[in-house]
């Protein structure tokens, strides 16, 4: 079991399988990208499988996602969904891509194993897009989006970031396009993931503008907290249902105190946190030769130190040093 001081115990394994994206999006990335981890600091497809079956078998994960990056650029991904899916007991397993390989690795993935998928789009407008993540891909995401639903890796959920200026008055034709084509949209405020610190609170779209833009034309009603249970996204049924759209308001409203993820980044550190400042090097001990029992021993040792919140709510917030491609989302 992964228990940290606050009671609260990581059921939810984020696995970053690459810090490597194909996409430049101006909210994460400069324009010319990152400097990349060199391949030797990445996990092997076997480290990984073997982490994560630590997870599972000693340490109580239930639920596993694949993240990056983009961790469809990873050669071995199919593969590696493939044995954890073979693990006992069996975790659920979804995976979070910015879409453009799906419509050729759908239909794999979900013979593989895979249970869904979380696709980013922040906008229907193709120019919009390209703005946005300096790419003309806009046509790829949809044809992925459309390959993953038809291949059963459902439900499948479309993450959207709203900006001022950019897709900010989007929120409403984004809900009625999820609704016509059988997707969960889910909102998520804009963090600061960008390697190049640009975020700032002041000017973002919050929750509640998101909110007040989705009822001038939707009438939305409050799921409750008895169904969110631990997940991040506050859900709304949509017209009185059965359609539902969620908003993640991590920095408005922290859910800090119902977290239940523990996070491996690409190159083998535990987080646990998306912003912690600290980390737990686990490659070292696998590559040295330690025992399942010991590598859990150190990974239980780290949640234990698990902070009481993410700090984001707090105006004085710092933004981590370490590029967020290489944690996971």
């Amino acid at each position: 079991m992964l228990i940290d001081t606050y009671d609260r115990v990581a059921t939810d394994l984020r696995v970053s399988l690459t810090d490597r994206c194909n996409l430049r999006c101006t909210y994460c990335m400069p324009e010319e990208g990152l400097q990349w981890l060199a391949k030797p600091d990445l996990l092997s497809d076997d480290e990984i499988v073997r982490l994560v079956r630590i997870a599972v078998t000693q340490l109580g994960i239930d639920e596993v996602r694949f993240t990056g990056g983009e961790p469809l650029l990873r050669p071995g991904l199919v593969s590696i969904v493939e044995q954890c899916a073979a693990l006992t007991p069996r975790p659920k397993m979804s995976l979070t891509t910015n879409g453009i390989g799906l419509k050729r690795t759908a239909v794999a993935l979900k013979a593989a194993g895979l249970d869904r998928v979380n696709v980013s789009l922040d906008t229907l407008r193709p120019d919009v897009f390209k703005t946005l993540t300096r790419r003309d891909r806009h046509h790829d995401v949809l044809a992925g989006l459309e390959a993953a639903r038809d291949a059963g890796l459902t439900p499948v959920k479309v993450n959207t970031v709203l900006m001022p200026g950019l897709n900010g008055d989007e929120a409403p034709d984004l809900l009625a396009w999820a609704v016509e084509h059988g997707y969960e949209l889910r909102f998520i405020e804009q963090m600061p993931l960008d390697a190049q610190h640009g975020w700032k609170r002041d000017g973002m779209i919050t929750a509640g503008d998101i909110l007040s833009s989705l009822r001038t034309r939707f009438t939305l009603t409050a799921e409750g907290d008895g169904e969110r249970g631990s997940a991040p996204a506050e859900r709304w049924l949509v017209d009185g249902g059965p359609h539902r759209v969620g908003v993640i308001a991590s920095v408005t409203r922290p859910f800090c105190r119902a977290c239940d993820r523990t996070r491996l980044t690409a190159d083998g550190q535990v987080r646990t946190c998306l912003f912690a400042r600290e980390e737990t090097d686990l490659r070292g001990a696998l590559r040295s030769g330690a025992p399942d029992e010991e590598i859990a021993r150190i990974w239980r040792l780290a949640m234990w130190g698990k902070k009481a919140g993410s700090g984001l709510d707090d105006p004085s917030f710092l933004q981590p040093d370490r590029p967020m491609s290489a944690i996971g989302g």
